[in-house]
């Protein structure tokens, strides 16, 4: 199965005290870019997140949010850290002893200090928020897979509509080229007169091979039958299928340019068109 790099998923959640929500969303991009939005009691998980989105993602750029709020009627509940306030108490008593004329720490001061005040949700702020994220991060890994799956569909389609197409000028370039190749001859013994028909036998021949489309149709063919398999196989192809389509342009142009009949150069502009569409949708997948 292939993913799209394009999805959304949210989930919300009630604890007793406040209220959870999550939503991952992501588009485009030529690598894999996380980015959070995060309150600043959850700014620890980030690492945890980032490891955890990286293990089901690998391209495309990534926004990551959690949105904290009090439930109805509640509002924050507030402790302090026992230890630190100890702690904080202790070195001050220190500083005084070796500085008499050192000022005491204010209460506004040390309620300030990093991690003296405290919200007692944070905790299960953290693990709930965590909990929120792996459920949202299931339903955006559906997400992609359930886009791939409509863009591998249109990919298939768009090769089987390339193969039949291959398959109807193949009989047709022997009678084309042999058309031309009259039309030719008749000009160069316009041009040379009959009795030089070794140099018009010569020109010919020489004509044939600059036309001679048969290694471009075999490589379209060969490309072809490898992004029908790529896709089948699924995994992370954005890349590979990026890559075939730029082989799959190189032989439909140089199809173009040997073109000797309308037939041929219709089928050419096909092929084009075909996968011009086909890189298109590419530029969507993982």
């Amino acid at each position: 199965m292939i993913h799209s790099m394009t999805g959304y998923a949210s989930a919300a959640r009630d604890l007793p005290q406040l209220s959870l929500a999550a939503e991952l969303k992501s588009v485009n991009s030529r690598y894999l870019d996380i980015q959070f939005r995060l309150p600043d009691e959850l700014r620890s998980l980030e690492p945890p997140l980032r490891e955890l989105i990286a293990g089901r993602v690998s391209r495309g750029k990534v926004e990551c949010r959690v949105a904290v709020s009090a439930a109805a009627g509640t509002g924050p509940q507030l402790a302090l850290n026992d230890d630190l306030l100890a702690a904080l108490a202790e070195a001050s008593r220190k500083v005084r002893k070796v500085i008499p004329d050192a000022a005491p720490l204010r209460i506004g001061e040390v309620l300030h200090w990093p991690g003296v005040l405290a919200d007692d949700r944070t905790a299960l702020v953290r693990d709930a928020a965590l909990a929120l994220l792996k459920q949202a991060l299931d339903e955006f890994s559906a997400t992609r897979a359930r886009e791939g799956e409509k863009l591998a569909s249109m990919l298939l389609d768009r090769v089987e509509r390339m193969e039949a197409l291959l398959a109807s000028i193949q009989p047709l370039l022997p009678e084309a080229v042999a058309a031309y190749e009259e039309r030719l001859a008749g000009r160069l013994r316009e041009a040379l007169g009959a009795s030089d028909e070794e140099r018009i036998r010569q020109e010919i021949a020489l004509f044939g091979v600059k036309v001679d489309v048969a290694e471009e149709l075999s490589r379209l063919g060969a490309h072809l039958h490898e992004v029908r398999r790529v896709v089948s196989g699924g995994g992370v192809v954005g890349k590979r299928l990026d890559f075939l389509m730029q082989e799959l342009n190189r032989e439909a142009n140089t199809l173009a340019s040997k073109s000797v009949s309308k037939e041929l150069s219709d089928a050419s502009l096909e092929f084009k068109l075909l996968i011009e569409q086909m890189r298109e949708q590419i530029q969507n997948i993982e």
